[in-house]
């Protein structure tokens, strides 16, 4: 069996990422590559990232090409070699003599050199428009029923199509006033190009934009957050004053919100790790807030809270458009222990609330089962709660049962959105 070849370059790198999801069932995010600079270490990533969000497609191609299955190691190869070639637009004759290269690089991997070079100049010649052309890739046959027995056939066909597109860079804004934003917006587009302001004021930026080199990062004037994530803080709307808890709060996104508002706000997360970035952002934006590492299911509070934003762990099954590897590393035998996760929270949360107090609900997912039957059974469980009803948002849809839901698909023409379900409620 080959070796995958050392780490060296950008392609090698992306070739563990490839083989970190695929063979091993680990996220990309828990394997990010620490050599390399750190051009090398992003470009190692979106090719793993694109590679994985068109395998189907470099399967289809690969297929009648191939006798019989090679090592894994040799099809991740493939796979990547083709997604460069015929997805990524790269010349053909260096990815393959790259490929071959890294094949012989491998543990064992002369005897497949001949085999990558021959399957790989047949592949290269395929138009790259007829590799558009190849279906969509699907989701996972559990998650594709869950999602059409929800929102129907057509709706999926067009979520699938929105995480085949990928995921742009959105930015949340600091409150600053309309002549600043307005010349900050405009240095921004001098400075990356294309850029379009969202309903709901998020700016939108390119996918691959650096972010360290966009006008106002070093000031804090803005921070990266989904344009659907930025939606459950701006619907908990804190004065200023009240004390809020922003529980599972990192990577940090909607504590910053929170605390742009003038809210005395507490950060609760259960590990360290996440909560050093949750750190940086806040020092970066010059914001404040109680920052606290812990259980949120033992932590005590030392008085109750005006109100709590509750972002529970889920499958995060809406943001695949931005996660690829998700489909290949989620199973529906983790569906019941978030579930009871969630549960457990919402009511660990009611109790850390004043009577009066507002409660955000949201997970970043598409199931209902973590969305609004959540919500549903929590107000069967707790006497005292009652459901809001929420503002118009700019965009999303509202739920029957209560609560508002986004999905990839909507604002589709200007680059989609995650998906969320978010809902406000009150204890009386």
């Amino acid at each position: 069996m080959p070796s995958p070849p050392p780490e060296t370059d950008a392609r090698m790198l992306a070739l563990r990422l490839i083989l970190a999801v695929t063979e091993e069932g680990r996220m990309l995010t828990e394997s990010a590559p620490e050599r390399g600079d750190a051009p090398t270490r992003a470009r190692a990533l979106r090719l793993a990232a694109t590679t994985l969000r068109q395998m189907q497609r470099a399967d289809t191609v690969l297929a009648p090409l191939l006798r019989k299955p090679p090592p894994p190691e040799v099809q991740a190869l493939l796979r990547l070699a083709v997604v460069e070639m015929l997805a990524l637009g790269e010349a053909a004759h260096g990815v393959v003599n790259s490929a071959v290269a890294q094949a012989r690089q491998m543990r064992g991997g002369e005897r497949f050199a001949g085999l990558v070079n021959a399957v790989l100049r047949r592949a290269a010649q395929m138009p790259v428009d007829n590799f558009a052309a190849l279906p969509v890739p699907r989701l996972p046959g559990w998650l594709h029923r869950r999602l059409a027995a929800a929102y129907g056939r057509e709706a999926v066909a067009a979520i699938e199509a929105a995480h085949l597109a990928g995921a742009p860079l959105d930015l949340t804004m600091r409150h600053m006033p309309d002549e600043a934003r307005t010349m900050l917006i405009a240095q921004m587009k001098a400075s990356a190009g294309a850029l379009v302001c969202l309903p709901g004021g998020t700016v939108r930026m390119s996918a691959g934009t650096q972010v360290s080199a966009l006008p106002g990062y070093a000031e804090g004037l803005w921070w990266v957050q989904d344009a659907a994530a930025a939606l459950p803080a701006q619907f908990l709307a804190p004065e200023p004053g009240e004390r809020v808890l922003d529980l599972c709060a990192a990577p940090g996104g909607k504590t910053m919100q929170l605390a742009a508002t003038g809210a005395a706000v507490t950060a609760l997360d259960l590990s360290d790790a996440r909560l050093k970035r949750l750190r940086a952002n806040m020092s970066r934006t010059g914001m404040e807030a109680e920052i606290i590492c812990a259980d949120a299911l033992e932590w005590q509070p030392p008085a109750p809270f005006d109100a709590i934003l509750l972002d529970a762990p889920c499958s995060a099954t809406g943001t695949i458009r931005r996660h690829p590897d998700l489909p290949m590393i989620r199973k529906p035998a983790d569906l019941a222990a978030l579930t009871a996760l969630q549960t457990q929270l919402i009511d660990r949360a009611l109790a850390m609330l004043r009577p009066g107090g507002r409660l955000v609900y949201c997970t970043c997912s598409l199931l209902p089962d973590e969305g609004e039957a959540q919500v549903t059974a929590a107000l069967a469980r707790h006497s005292d709660l009652r459901l809001l009803p929420l503002p118009a948002p700019p965009f999303g849809a509202a739920i029957p049962a209560g609560g508002w839901r986004t999905r990839p698909d909507h604002l589709a023409e200007q680059g989609g959105v995650d998906g969320f379900y978010i809902a406000l409620m009150s204890r009386a």
